[in-house]
């Protein structure tokens, strides 16, 4: 997967982001849950100054279920 279509889950009116709480204290880091044609694609990510830097992106089963007990758009 390309981080040009990680990108997608960030432009999804449901996306639901959420701290990553496991991650080191010294960087926060989030996950971005969105909508895309093969799934609810999870995309880690953090904020360098106003830049978002994509760390990785999959289709997550966990993330799946995060968009869809929080996602306010539903199907």
């Amino acid at each position: 997967m390309s981080f040009g279509e990680a990108q997608i889950a960030f432009l999804e009116p449901g996306r639901v982001i959420a701290r990553d709480l496991r991650h080191s204290q010294a960087e926060q880091r989030y996950y971005c849950f969105g909508r895309e044609s093969e799934g609810i694609l999870t995309v880690r990510f953090t904020y360098r100054g106003n830049i978002i830097r994509i760390i990785g992106a999959g289709f997550w089963r966990r993330g799946r279920k995060l968009y869809e007990a929080h996602s306010k758009v539903h199907r």
